[in-house]
């Protein structure tokens, strides 16, 4: 869903209004907690039944109370939590954010200061990078709740067809990518406005969206590293892709499927988050459901690997996953902070992984198990990257600027002068 880029902006203004609120001026006692009702945000239906469940039986364990989960969608989840955090009535007591978005709601002061928190819930052991975008000055205010990173899903048959191995760099992608494309098969489907996908091209060559220069932030489209990037991105995109020049986030793996009446994939190649590969398989129809199908893998077929950086070994991906916070207008800061403990203890970590979930600590990660899907899933998500953790993030991803640049990029505009005109239109909103 693309917003106005002044909506957004409003939106976002909007959030100065919680510069008011503030964490308690005392830490509350565990023993308030007994007996406290709290109400816990999870973005999406990335968080499975069961470990709702779970969060809900031991919350009532350990203070009696009641945790009453709420799922919000992220398509105006930005505009729910900046209207719900400075409410005290109506604030979720926990929410999870967006890792993107923290830095947005912390520099205002939507959540509770939770450092002196930080060694028990895991310390050092916890994902840096999501802990440097929910910090401020040195103190913990989100927290990483679960990671995910992308790697490449491919099929065995066309690649073994083609006489093509799996590259190894980024620039022998691209040949293998254009020798798989017909006019009926993506070499490499990607669409044209994925951003969060394409910027993994402009992380492997050096570049960055954006960089702080003193106390501003500064898009860097423009930079000659990220120039080089997006050039390699497009020249992908334009040799390889059927996929529209007007797709942004979609569901790639439906491309790459065999499907139930043996038509051929439309894609021999593509990129998503890990917990993609429940949903590619060869395609048959729901036992439960005639009118649906579901995917079993089949490894004479499919297979994975991590996305090669430029002279080989990995490239940067985008790591997605999530952050948590405690909301500082709640009036059950006890409450939330019991809630948080449980889900950093150990065998809530466990069950993130053996949910397909990263755990936020790496002590836990063997939970994700040993199969070839792990596996790529681990190696991809220690060189990953984040997105510039400016206080106006969340507006420039709001705006849709991202998708429409890259979507320009990929459909062979000059690349320089439109990284110019865009750096522009991002430093009007990425400091908030």
């Amino acid at each position: 869903m693309k917003r106005k880029i002044a909506s957004v902006a409003a939106a976002t203004a909007a959030l100065v209004v919680l510069a008011g609120c503030a964490a308690p001026a005392e830490t509350p006692d565990a023993d308030d907690a007994q007996g406290q009702d709290i109400t816990f945000w999870v973005m999406g239906g990335d968080t499975p039944d069961a470990l709702r469940d779970y969060l809900k039986t031991e919350y009532k364990k350990a203070t009696g109370g009641t945790l009453t989960i709420e799922e919000q969608g992220w398509g105006d989840a930005l505009a729910k939590l900046t209207t719900a955090l400075p409410d005290a009535e109506n604030t979720p007591d926990v929410t999870e954010i967006g890792n993107t978005w923290s830095p947005t709601f912390t520099t205002v002061g939507a959540f509770s200061d939770i450092t002196d928190l930080y060694d028990e819930l895991g310390g050092d052991k916890l994902l840096k990078s999501f802990v440097d975008v929910g910090a401020v000055d040195g103190k913990n205010y989100a927290l990483p709740y679960y990671f995910g990173s992308r790697y490449v899903f491919y099929r065995k048959d066309l690649y073994a067809a083609a006489g093509v191995d799996v590259p190894t760099t980024l620039p022998q992608l691209t040949e293998v990518a254009s020798k798989l494309h017909s006019d009926s098969v993506s070499g490499f489907y990607l669409g044209g406005e994925d951003w969060r996908n394409g910027i993994s091209w402009v992380f492997a060559h050096g570049g960055d969206l954006a960089k702080k220069e003193g106390d501003t932030w500064k898009s860097t489209l423009s930079d000659p590293k990220t120039i080089e990037g997006l050039t390699a991105l497009q020249e992908l995109y334009t040799s390889a892709s059927n996929a529209p020049v007007t797709e942004a986030d979609s569901t790639p793996w439906v491309n790459i499927n065999t499907q139930p009446e043996a038509a051929a994939p439309e894609a021999a190649t593509i990129i998503a988050p890990g917990w993609a590969h429940w949903s590619i398989g060869d395609l048959t129809p729901d036992p439960a459901d005639a009118t649906k199908t579901v995917a079993t893998w089949n490894d004479d077929v499919f297979g994975v690997y991590v996305l090669p950086g430029v002279d080989g070994g990995v490239a940067p991906v985008f790591a997605g996953g999530s952050n948590i916070a405690i909301s500082a207008a709640s009036k059950n800061q006890a409450g939330a902070r019991e809630l948080m403990k449980i889900i950093f203890s150990p065998e809530y970590q466990k069950l993130l992984g053996e949910n397909g979930l990263g755990p936020a600590n790496a002590d836990y990660v063997d939970a994700l198990g040993d199969d070839q899907f792990a596996k790529a899933l681990i190696e991809s998500a220690l060189g990953s990257k984040l997105t510039p953790a400016a206080p106006g993030w969340a507006a420039v991803e709001g705006s849709g600027l991202l998708e429409e640049f890259f979507g320009k990029v990929n459909a062979g505009g000059d690349i320089a002068a439109l990284a110019a005109e865009y750096d522009k239109k991002i430093d009007e909103l990425i400091n908030g």
